[in-house]
């Protein structure tokens, strides 16, 4: 099967769209993740130059080349900057939860503290510690994202929970 429009990918791609979102799923910390790139392939396959008339030989192939090229894509951006202040404030929320030796302190000021004392780790110290709580990633996937050994990783995480719980036990 060859194609030699763009309606015709866009055809192929209604065809596999389930296909592809199961793919990018598997291969993405979140569901939104990957729906995003399942639209960003869509956007991708409309670009494609109609005008050079170029025959697709083999349609799916295709698909799913950019597909993987996207995966790469997504996991070099999420390494570069592994951390967002969305994903910051997710996981200050999680550690943040009230345990009995802190169930007194007001949970807002508890918050910002704990923001205040994890802003403080070093980039891949709270890189680590954000992708095991906000991602629920094992240590070798940690260690993949930030190219590190997953030794590295287990360090990095026990040294930010003996971090986090050494500046809120100031404030108790």
């Amino acid at each position: 099967m060859t194609v030699d429009s763009t309606s015709g990918l866009a055809r192929l791609f209604e065809q596999q769209h389930d296909t592809l979102y199961r793919y990018f799923l598997k291969r993405t910390a979140h569901a939104w993740d990957a729906q995003d790139l399942v639209q960003e392939l869509y956007l991708r396959l409309l670009r494609t130059d109609r005008d050079q008339g170029a025959v697709i030989q083999n349609p799916e192939a295709y698909l799913f080349t950019v597909a993987a090229n996207l995966v790469k894509e997504h996991a070099t951006r999420r390494q570069r900057s592994p951390l967002g202040s969305d994903d910051l404030e997710e996981v200050i929320e999680r550690l943040a939860t009230p345990c009995d030796a802190a169930a007194g302190v007001d949970r807002s000021l508890r918050r910002e503290r704990l923001a205040d004392t994890i802003g403080r780790l070093p980039a891949k110290c709270r890189a680590a510690l954000v992708m095991h709580y906000r991602d629920e990633l094992g240590y070798r996937d940690i260690a993949e994202r930030l190219d590190i050994s997953t030794h590295m990783v287990k360090k990095y995480i026990v040294k930010a929970l003996a971090v986090c719980r050494l500046g809120m036990a100031r404030y108790e």
